[in-house]
């Protein structure tokens, strides 16, 4: 084999995965020895599919938790270029035929230059949908809706949600992990009331840190049913520790929409700077 066709047979292509999937199956997206995850099957049907020896490694733009579903999530993975020469006009079809009813890619492409599904995402947006009708949820909706048994307040809601926008240490609503930094910059934070009742929580940030948007959720339904004040989640936000009060709610409502990229050429930098560890400026003066 001479020089050329080594460097040929070594070559790769990164492929980004357009995946959604119903999460009340899962434990969540990362493989864990014994339980039944996304990250698995779809590592397993591409395995399969391109009846390759070994799985090949997908990064995934954010690890959702047991339960939580997802309509945008993003993945990448790296294929040798002789398996995406063989497989990119079927893949897609291969592997729906492959995949259980839970979980589907809805599109396959040659990712850009430079990017990360995981590092080169600017936000991450996730919905939280919750019934507070007295009669329930809608049997068709019950796994993707969370029944709270109060009358909610929308306007309450939103008034307590905006001083929590913006860059901050989101300590209080995060559980902890050694090494990481719990400093994110939420982008949108919203509530409304749709034609068929169910509020809708819009949450967006450039990143999450672990059970943030499910405790951020629990904290405002105290407020929407008036057992908290709204100035309350702005004053847990600010002691930067955990509330006993602060309920992190079941996952079931929650959907992973959509993951958001820069531009192209803006990939490479975007991602030197997802992987620095960030720190809030100091401020001056003394409270």
């Amino acid at each position: 084999m001479c020089a050329g066709e080594g460097a040929a047979v070594s070559e790769t292509v990164r492929v980004r995965l357009d995946v959604s999937y119903d999460g009340a199956a899962f434990s969540g997206w990362a493989r864990q020895r014994g339980r039944r995850t996304v990250q698995e099957e779809l590592e397993e049907a591409l395995r399969v599919v391109t009846r390759s020896d070994q799985a090949f490694e997908l990064t995934v733009a954010g690890r959702t938790d047991a339960g939580v579903h997802a309509r945008g999530q993003v993945a990448h993975v790296d294929l040798p270029a002789r398996v995406w020469a063989e497989q990119r006009e079927a893949l897609l079809r291969r592997l729906t035929g492959r995949l259980p009813m839970d979980v589907r890619v809805r599109r396959v492409s040659v990712a850009p230059a430079d990017f990360d599904a995981r590092f080169s995402a600017i936000w991450r947006r996730y919905v939280y949908r919750v019934s507070d009708h007295p009669g329930g949820v809608d049997p068709l909706r019950r796994g993707h809706v969370l029944w709270h048994n109060w009358p909610l307040d929308v306007a309450a809601m939103n008034a307590a949600s905006r001083p929590l926008l913006g860059e901050h240490d989101f300590a209080a609503y995060c559980k902890r992990r050694e090494g990481a930094t719990t400093i994110r910059t939420l982008r949108r934070l919203s509530w409304e009331r749709g034609a068929d009742g169910i509020l809708e929580g819009t949450v967006e940030a450039d990143a999450f840190c672990h059970n943030m948007v499910r405790s951020l959720v629990g904290a405002l339904l105290f407020v929407g049913d008036g057992h908290r004040k709204p100035e309350w989640p702005g004053q847990v936000l600010a002691r930067g520790v955990r509330d006993s009060a602060v309920h992190v709610v079941r996952p079931h409502g929650l959907t992973l929409e959509e993951v958001g990229y820069p531009a192209d050429e803006l990939l490479a930098a975007r991602n030197r700077e997802a992987r620095n560890m960030r720190t809030l400026p100091v401020r001056a003066g003394c409270c």
